[in-house]
């Protein structure tokens, strides 16, 4: 039997500005400015823990791929058979993953998973058309699109069931993207840019991300007020979202919708801060210090879209019990039971997080949901 074809393209920089509040890595000179602030690209190491899965079948397995980081030493790491079909430039450009697309497609491979944020995506469908299917491994800011899979294992896990010869049903989903400039100025405006044809494992392939502010204003504002009567002296760290910017506004504050400040006495004490700074202000008040954080609408995941800068050390040092999950029900409902998802890109720390949580669903109404440990 031939060995299965894998495609790799790994975006190097993806998502290298979201632990220092750059929200992303599109645009010129932000991946420079987000290494400057102290910032680390993690979509290798996201990339090889989808890979990770499939190590039992390396055997049965041909990896084609880019030179370098885009795809060459992640993959030649962990022992798989590579073949470089193209060599990166430097720094590596959208250029060379729409390049890196039309070589996979020369070398007639059976799949190509890539890791990156919605750019990336938006790349690789200028170019792949429906000549071969796709698969994401989610490693950027932005992941509204509904071509990745909900976790980097979970990739890995849709892999497998292709190279083991598991029926797949193929399907089209939606490439979606955000202009970043509006983004980073706490605009989001999303956009249809294409479909792409992936395999249609929904265990793990994620929603397309439902947009646009709650609609039920009675709600949000018990919500915000049970948050509000339960923080006083302890330093509050307000997360993303449109649900934690109404409770924002309810204490007439100003909100980073899509970043992550800090709270006082009902005051604020910080605002869009990044990583390194949200750990000096958490380190002068240890256990006296609480996080209040949404879901994604449509996908679930707590951790791991858009609030990089809620890295694994923060998390660890704020506490599980000292996590508040806000959320009306109509927003847990439209989950259709799939549980909430810590994609932290710690696997110990996501196992910490599993099991259940409350989540605040208005005053004093709270419900007990589960939290899945990546698979």
């Amino acid at each position: 039997m031939s060995k299965f074809k894998l495609g790799l393209i790994i975006n190097p920089i993806a998502g290298i500005g979201g632990s220092v509040a750059l929200k992303g890595s599109d645009g010129e000179g932000i991946a420079e400015k987000a290494i400057a602030l102290g910032a680390t690209a993690k979509s290798n190491e996201r990339a090889a823990n989808a890979l990770s899965v499939l190590l039992p079948y390396r055997d049965d397995i041909d990896v084609f791929t880019v030179s370098g980081e885009m795809g060459q030493q992640c993959a030649q790491s962990l022992g798989f058979s590579t073949q470089v079909v193209m060599k990166a430039s430097s720094p590596t450009s959208f250029e060379d993953t729409e390049n890196a697309v039309n070589a996979l497609l020369a070398a007639e491979v059976d799949l190509i998973l890539f890791a990156g944020g919605d750019g990336t995506a938006r790349n690789i469908s200028n170019q792949v058309a429906d000549r071969v299917p796709v698969l994401g491994i989610p490693a950027g800011c932005k992941i509204h699109s509904g071509v990745y899979a909900v976790t980097p294992k979970a990739a890995g896990r849709i892999v497998e069931m292709m190279v083991t010869n598991q029926m797949v049903t193929l399907g089209e989903a939606d490439v979606m993207d955000i202009d970043e400039s509006l983004f980073r100025e706490g605009v989001v405006k999303a956009k249809r840019y294409g479909e792409m044809q992936i395999p249609m494992e929904l265990r793990y392939v994620q929603a397309v991300k439902a947009g646009g502010k709650e609609s039920d204003e009675l709600v949000l504002q018990d919500i915000a007020a049970h948050i509000i009567d339960e923080i006083d002296e302890e330093l509050v760290v307000m997360g993303s979202g449109s649900t934690t910017a109404f409770i924002m506004e309810e204490m007439s504050l100003e909100n980073t919708l899509l970043g992550v400040d800090l709270v006082q006495h009902q005051g604020l004490v910080g605002t869009d801060v990044t990583e390194p700074q949200l750990w000096n202000a958490i380190s002068e008040q240890p256990g006296n210090v609480k996080l209040v954080i949404t879901l994604i609408g449509g996908q679930g995941h707590i951790f791991g879209r858009g609030n990089q800068q809620l890295s694994p050390r923060i998390i660890r040092a704020i506490g599980k019990e000292n996590i508040m999950v806000v959320a009306t029900k109509t927003k847990l409902a439209a989950l259709n039971n799939k549980p909430l998802i810590a994609d932290t890109g710690d696997e110990a720390l996501d196992q910490e997080l599993s099991g259940f949580l409350t989540v605040t669903t208005g005053y004093k109404d709270q419900v007990l949901y589960p939290v899945a440990s990546p698979q």
